[in-house]
């Protein structure tokens, strides 16, 4: 009977691979992280969009000139039958939150409107607003937007929310 050789991996050498793998996955995270909140930062831009096409969909064809003054407003159909005027997703959106993003109107802004085609006040005017839930995870800037459907981006601020004083042409990115 012969000794045969043992093959194989030796402590150190895994350690070695254990601790490389490491290395590399500390230098990645950031970079997903930063991609990420890139990710939910376009995504509330996107909202605040699809939010001024909703609100000239509703005042044009449901408020007779007047601005809903709510998501839930936004979310839900005329009569019986139809679909909102945004998705669901943001129409129902728990809490407002959607991508890392409070999404929000302002539903004071303006005076009284006239009744929409549910019987509900409508306002003259809007403000829509969309905040991150975890400043530097989720988003660094906060985005508003008005009846304009130009968006600006809080600079003075970071994580605060979107005030009508930041909406000044310095500040739109559209």
């Amino acid at each position: 009977m012969g000794t045969g050789r043992n093959t194989g991996f030796t402590l150190i050498e895994l350690l070695m691979v254990v601790a490389l793998i490491g290395i590399v996955s500390a230098l990645a995270v950031p970079g997903l992280l930063r991609a990420r909140m890139s990710g939910d930062e376009a995504s509330a831009i996107g909202s605040l969009r699809t939010i001024n096409s909703g609100q000239h969909t509703y005042a044009s064809s449901a408020a007779r000139g007047g601005y809903a003054t709510s998501l839930a407003i936004l979310g839900t159909s005329c009569g019986a039958t139809g679909d909102g005027f945004v998705s669901p997703d943001l129409g129902s959106a728990a809490g407002g939150v959607k991508s890392g993003y409070v999404m929000a109107i302002d539903g004071t802004v303006g005076l009284a409107g006239p009744s929409d085609c549910n019987g509900t006040v409508s306002r003259s005017a809007y403000l829509a607003t969309a905040t991150p839930v975890t400043v530097g995870v989720t988003g660094v800037h906060s985005f508003i937007t008005s009846e304009a459907s130009t968006i600006y981006r809080t600079v003075t601020a970071q994580g605060v929310k979107a005030t009508a004083a930041d909406m000044i042409p310095a500040n739109a990115i559209q």
